[in-house]
């Protein structure tokens, strides 16, 4: 039968390669820190039996034996001591010893989905081909030109129930190569069993977990009364507004019928696993300063520069505090401070020419427990002050302050919190610090977790050597193979009938 392996075999975590990661504070993206709320509770972890399945994989290993099989238990090697530049033998794509899921996700991570310029018709016939080994029905569709969204369904016994949406997207952000120590499209594996590549945390290793669990669960001749639907996304690493926010707004995503979704979260060095069930309202604002313009060698008054140097500061004190206050309070979590950085300056024509117009950008990631209005209030108060011929304008400006429920109470946070409590999980519960998509599926109305199951591995999503260890990955099949029953076996709902 397939073995489940409990959290607790696994040893303590090294600190050693952490330290990069557990800096406090740091920047408006996703490393943020490891505090939050705990849920810690212990259970047996149970074993499922399972038949065997026909076919075979890659790696020259069939599915039916890898679903038969234990899933390794050395975890101790997931994180590495040494210097990270270190090379270790290569472990080829079709090693017959490599289990095939790790396989077929090493397969994934060297399709260059890359963007600017994402190749996503290779991707779009792997998952064309995935579907069609699992037996499940395979739609694509258009949301615009060439950005395309393949949904993958399974369908339930009671398919009037609402459905469970495992969403996740398949772009990948920029590499600098000179800065890998292998070839980010490679998938090299090291002797530790680390798999380097792009998309190897963000987020290639949630997609294959999804669908290697449906595997699992299909080859036991699993059958559950909600549909499954799997969607993968273009164009989430740009802000998703030609994929999911299209999407949302489609007769072919009403279809689906969503009652509940997952989506991707972020790695946790710790013990614990977090779960997101809110995002930040992401504003990207320009402010422009027009003033007197004139010759550099003389004392211009009223200058564009001196307004936005007063803009510039207003906004880097505000800043600051917030920074402080994240410091200060070791409940916070990067999630429950506001964010503001600048990102772009602009302006000038000479060195000898005093501007008329000059112009700053900034990036403000702010979390649902502030009210927006009372914020943009202060934006307009801190642009007047600075003087006359100060103004501002919105780039960027998302607005719903959506959350998921999870207290007991919610019947779907109770499936999920529950086959967690099975599996002896830890989870720590944030509001995301940067933005994905489940940002776009909360605001249809439909509740929405972020959780990718990466506990005792620092979060390197969009950093340089970004890896994940192949048995935290093949854990992570495990843990959806037991989220997936619970969640798609919630009695129905008083909406439902």
């Amino acid at each position: 039968g397939v073995q489940s392996l409990p959290l607790s075999l696994l040893p303590p975590a090294r600190g050693g390669c952490l330290r990069a990661v557990l800096a406090r504070g740091r920047g408006c993206g996703a490393i943020g820190r490891a505090a939050g709320r705990a849920d810690s509770v212990s259970a047996q972890p149970q074993c499922r039996g399972a038949q065997s399945r026909g076919g075979s994989g890659g790696g020259g290993r069939s599915w039916g034996a890898a679903l038969r099989a234990p899933i390794p238990q050395r975890m101790d090697i997931m994180l590495p001591e040494e210097d990270p530049k270190r090379t270790g033998e290569k472990v080829r794509s079709q090693d017959p010893g490599e289990h095939p899921s790790v396989t077929l996700f090493r397969e994934y991570l060297r399709l260059k989905t890359v963007q600017p310029e994402p190749n996503y018709d290779v991707a779009l016939r792997f998952l064309e081909r995935i579907a069609a080994e699992l037996g499940l029905g395979c739609q694509k569709v258009e949301v615009c030109p060439g950005r395309v969204v393949t949904i993958m369904t399974w369908q339930g016994t009671d398919p009037q129930l609402r459905s469970i949406l495992l969403n996740s997207h398949t772009d990948v952000v920029p590499v600098f190569e000179e800065h890998w120590t292998h070839d980010p499209f490679e998938a090299f594996k090291d002797s530790q069993g680390n798999i380097y590549a792009r998309g190897a945390q963000d987020m290639k290793c949630v997609s294959i977990q999804y669908i290697e669990a449906i595997r699992r669960l299909k080859a036991e001749g699993k059958r559950f009364p909600r549909t499954v639907h799997m969607t993968f996304m273009p164009d989430e690493e740009i802000g998703g507004c030609k994929g999911m926010e299209l999407f949302v707004k489609r007769p072919e995503f009403q279809a689906l019928n969503v009652g509940f979704a997952l989506d991707e979260g972020l790695a946790n060095p710790t013990d614990a696993f977090t779960v997101f069930y809110g995002e930040k309202c992401a504003w990207w604002i320009k402010v422009k300063c027009e003033g007197n313009p004139g010759h550099g060698s003389r004392f211009i008054e009223n200058t564009a520069a001196e307004k936005l140097d007063r803009v510039i500061t207003s906004l880097l004190q505000f800043r600051e505090s917030e920074k402080q206050r994240l410091k200060c309070d070791e409940h916070l979590t990067l999630g429950d401070v506001t964010c503001l950085n600048l990102t772009m300056l602009s302006g000038g024509v000479s060195f000898n020419v005093v501007p008329s117009e000059l112009s700053a950008a900034f990036d403000i990631r702010i979390p649902p427990t502030v009210n927006l209005q009372a914020f943009e209030e202060q934006l307009t108060a801190w642009c007047r002050a600075a003087g006359e011929g100060v103004t501002y304008k919105f780039y960027q400006k998302f607005m719903d302050q959506t959350v998921t429920c999870t207290e007991e109470s919610d019947p779907w946070w109770k499936a999920f919190s529950g086959a967690c409590r099975d599996m002896h999980m830890m989870l720590k519960r944030e509001i995301f610090p940067a933005a994905t998509d489940s940002r776009f599926i909360r605001a249809a109305g439909h509740p929405a977790l972020g959780f990718s199951p990466m506990n005792r591995t620092p979060v390197l999503l969009h950093d340089h050597n970004e890896y994940l260890n192949e048995q935290v990955f093949l854990r992570g099949i495990e843990i959806y193979a037991r989220l997936l029953p619970s969640l798609a076996s919630v009695p129905p709902l008083p909406a439902e009938g």
